[in-house]
């Protein structure tokens, strides 16, 4: 009798991450459910650490968390003047100087900016609440594939604070700039049905369905070659920022490209 299929061996666990890479599929699991997996500075060492032990051999993340919520946010300990323990707190930050407090943000900001790496297609699986730093999250993401019961915000502003981890530029991608400054100054939640409405999730599916959707859109995106993958993405991701004329030229190129390693003519 063939013994039963085994759970891959995490690569990481620690701090509230958890990645399991199973052949051409990488897992990245935030495992705080009991602080609805609240982010802190370590948990977002974590992240980037779990980016660069991605296996050549990875063609798709999936982003998801334990619990009812995706992430709630930051977590409020941030906010005291004791901050957590072995972090400067934000007090002490705001009393340093411009260089360190611009340093310690981009330092933060690397969590969320190996997602949309061209290699490899990032899926995020999103249930329950995602707000604040959540959203970002989710919004570093290449898709996201959100249950019924989702709850995007980005409170920051509420808090007098500006969303500063990466997430401004996907929302305004996707949703256009004034819908974009309505849901950040608001701070509004916006639910699955808008976020499929607007662009903000690929789709919505009942909470139970969630990750068998996810299977399958990742399924679907493997059945394609990979190197015909990378090069349309790097074409779309590309096409924000050339003109008409100019992303003409880039498809002929990455076609070129294709057609000669087709032939077998590739270097």
């Amino acid at each position: 009798m063939a013994s039963p299929a085994q759970d891959p061996v995490p690569a990481l666990d620690q701090d509230g991450v958890r990645l399991t890479v199973d052949d051409a599929i990488a897992t990245v699991t935030l495992t705080n459910p009991a602080k609805r997996n609240a982010q802190s500075p370590a948990l977002w060492r974590a992240l980037v650490e779990a980016g660069r032990l991605l296996p050549g051999s990875v063609r798709a993340v999936v982003l998801r968390a334990e619990g009812k919520s995706f992430s709630a946010g930051l977590d409020r300990q941030a906010f005291t003047p004791e901050g957590f323990d072995g972090e400067p707190s934000f007090i002490d930050l705001a009393r340093g100087g411009d260089a360190e407090l611009d340093a310690t943000i981009a330092e933060y900001q690397e969590a969320f900016t190996w997602w949309r790496r061209s290699d490899l297609v990032s899926v995020a699986a999103v249930q329950g609440h995602a707000i604040g730093a959540g959203f970002q999250l989710a919004l570093a993401c290449d898709l996201r594939v959100v249950a019924d019961d989702v709850q995007f915000a980005m409170r920051e502003t509420s808090l007098g604070l500006v969303p500063d981890l990466t997430g401004t530029h996907p929302l305004v991608s996707l949703v256009g700039y004034a819908r974009a400054l309505e849901i950040c100054a608001t701070g509004r939640f916006v639910a699955a049905e808008e976020a499929v409405s607007t662009g903000l999730a690929n789709l919505a599916v009942p909470a139970d369905q969630l990750d068998p959707a996810v299977h399958d859109l990742v399924s679907a995106i493997l059945a394609a070659p990979r190197d015909a993958v990378v090069e349309t993405k790097a074409l779309l991701q590309g096409a924000l920022t050339r003109d008409h004329e100019a992303q003409r030229t880039a498809e002929r190129a990455a076609q070129g490209r294709r057609f000669r390693d087709l032939a077998g003519l590739g270097e």
